[in-house]
């Protein structure tokens, strides 16, 4: 049996997408309406993934039996793109719905928690206990900071996440208002969040990354979605 993320309901809606304060591939904003979906209310851990190795045999990635990576509620690094979607397909095969990647907008959504054009998940300023100070040898645990608006954790911070989309850098120049998923091929996977190997651990909502997609990082780990089922 799946040992399968918790998940927090994110209800669909409008919001404000991109920021015109960031870098050039964050503007410019633009309105964008997603459908109600789950996401993991925090990044996958070894833990979770340790299932998933164990079940399908898969590699595990570097990193896995070091010290300072190991930790059962440490996120899960050093996977690719193919591997976090790997994961999303064996959840959808041994549990209950889709599961996948986030969607930069659902991503962006879910992080922002329900507030508009704020430059922190939390509004003006991260909560004062958000990010651990000093050297840092791995990423800390998940959970240990504060809750957005909708519930989840560690937003914007620990680890880059990997997303559904082909990344483009103007992609917001004629991206569809609803739903979005990204430019229809490229060379980079989208991703989001900070990093615990930055001299600055944190990103903005709106702040873009992206990686081939064969490349793996002692900084990228995901977040997984489940999609709302839907209604007769």
């Amino acid at each position: 049996m799946a040992r399968s993320p918790v998940l927090m309901r994110i209800p669909g809606g409008c919001f404000l997408m991109g920021s015109e304060t960031g870098r050039a591939d964050e503007a410019p904003v633009h309105r964008v309406e997603v459908s109600p979906f789950e996401i993991g209310r925090t990044p996958v851990t070894n833990a979770e993934y340790a299932a998933f190795i164990s079940a399908t045999r898969m590699q595990p990635p570097p990193w896995w039996n070091e010290p300072a990576f190991s930790a059962s509620d440490q996120p899960v690094v050093g996977i690719n793109w193919f591997e976090a979607r790997a994961y999303t397909r064996w959840l959808s095969r041994t549990t209950h719905g889709i599961w996948r990647l986030p969607t930069e907008s659902e991503w962006e959504r879910a992080v922002r928690g329900g507030l508009e054009q704020q430059p922190t998940a939390w509004g003006d300023a991260l909560p004062p206990t958000e990010l651990p100070e000093g050297h840092l040898d791995g990423p800390w645990i998940v959970a240990c900071g504060t809750p957005n608006g909708f519930g989840l954790l560690d937003a914007g911070t620990i680890v880059h996440e990997w997303c559904l989309d082909w990344y483009e850098p103007d992609y917001y120049a004629g991206s569809p208002e609803h739903c979005p998923r990204g430019a229809h091929r490229g060379r980079r996977r989208s991703s989001r969040g900070g990093s615990w190997r930055h001299k600055v651990r944190w990103s903005s909502p709106a702040a873009r990354s992206s990686l081939p997609p064969e490349f793996r990082y002692s900084d990228y780990g995901f977040r997984v979605v489940r999609e709302a089922a839907r209604r007769p």
